[in-house]
């Protein structure tokens, strides 16, 4: 003989007034299956309670699971204290322990805002960028700050300078990102040498592309492919490294064991990065300048020879120098960039991912800012 599943006892409700509390009457079985048809009258019965306060008479309740119970509670969210202890009237071998649990763990949604429209949305989240980003600067000037005061302490004292650390990150942010640095640089010498050549060749001036590319190169291009490609790629190295220590708690051990995360993660990065960003400037001017000078050999018959005299007899020197001198600044700014985003991951994967997506954007524009800035500072000075 097979067995029937019992069926469910018809749902229901009912709300009588005993003075100055309503009491809910709930008959039949509150579980899942039966919860969508009693749904828009339960709504209109929390509308009339109107904050009165609520008691239960679960005398002729039947069966109850979690979700019957959190949509029972549920009536007394917009009583006078709708987290009290529940009232009951009868006895229920579970209802009692279920709806204190459904409404200990269950937070009511807030009401959504009213929609702004398209001029009032623009003006919201155009103001809060611009106080992230206001924000975002004073922090960064409060952790450089932190950092020169780090710096003195390990200058006055230079046993604390960890040599090992400058080495390793100068091999690993500097000499491995010689190649792809010099390559990209070469093929910027190479276009700016082309388009030069393709321009100035229809006003019979073609020579003058020698004097354009030395220029570019010299002044922008090399300096800017190095700092580039360390805010791309050092940059967000430095963010996933000592994020991935936040996340497993090595900075929180280090800090127990009484050592300075600015002296032992932060200032070994600013350091080596400085020191290698000139040289890899450097690298960057000359495969810029091998690259236009090919590119000038090939399509306009200027030999190396040529191209060399030419380039010292009307590029002067300072030219050299005036791009080499933006490459420490730059450096600096990118390794502090790129340490403070790591300090502030949080203990989980998607913050590290922001954090080092956040990290290459700042790095991007500071880079930017910092070259206008350096441009307006040269055309001052006439240089």
């Amino acid at each position: 003989m097979v067995s029937r599943k019992p069926r469910p006892a018809p749902i229901g409700i009912s709300i009588k007034n005993e003075g100055e509390r309503a009491v809910l009457v709930p008959t039949g079985d509150w579980t899942t299956d039966n919860l969508g048809k009693m749904d828009k009258r339960l709504r209109a019965m929390e509308a009339q309670l109107d904050g009165m306060p609520v008691a239960f008479d679960v005398c002729a309740l039947g069966r109850i699971d979690l979700a019957g119970a959190f949509v029972l509670g549920r009536t007394v969210r917009s009583c006078s204290h709708p987290h009290m202890e529940f009232n009951f009237i009868g006895e229920h071998r579970v209802a009692q322990k279920l709806m204190a649990e459904a409404d200990a763990h269950s937070e009511v949604c807030p009401d959504p805002p009213a929609p702004y429209n398209l001029g009032q949305l623009i003006l919201i989240r155009s103001g809060r960028a611009v106080m992230q980003a206001l924000n975002e600067g004073a922090e960064t000037a409060a952790f450089f700050g932190q950092l020169m005061v780090t710096f003195w302490r390990v200058i006055t004292n230079p046993r604390r300078i960890r040599f090992n650390a400058i080495v390793n990150v100068a091999e690993e942010a500097g000499v491995n990102a010689l190649p792809i640095i010099a390559l990209l640089a070469f093929f910027i010498g190479a276009v700016v040498a082309f388009l030069g050549a393709n321009l100035l060749e229809r006003f019979g001036a073609a020579l003058f592309t020698v004097d354009l590319v030395a220029l570019a190169v010299l002044r922008e291009f090399g300096v800017m492919m190095m700092a580039l490609i360390l805010a791309g790629r050092s940059n967000s190295a430095f963010t996933a490294h000592i994020g991935a220590m936040k996340m497993r708690q090595e900075i929180d051990a280090m800090q127990v064991l009484g050592m300075d995360t600015f002296e032992v993660l932060v200032l070994p990065r600013v350091i080596a990065c400085i020191i290698m960003a000139p040289i890899l400037a450097f690298a960057a001017i000359i495969a810029g300048l091998v690259g236009g000078g090919l590119v000038t050999w090939a399509v306009l018959d200027v030999s190396p020879t040529l191209f060399v005299a030419r380039m010292q007899e009307n590029v002067p020197l300072i030219h050299f120098w005036v791009g080499i001198a933006k490459a420490p600044v730059f450096a600096l700014a990118i390794s502090l960039i790129g340490c403070r985003q790591g300090l502030l991951v949080e203990g989980n994967v998607q913050s590290l991912g922001e954090r080092t997506t956040a990290s290459v954007v700042q790095a991007l524009f500071t880079v930017i800012f910092i070259d206008a800035v350096f441009a307006m500072i040269y055309l001052e000075l006439d240089w």
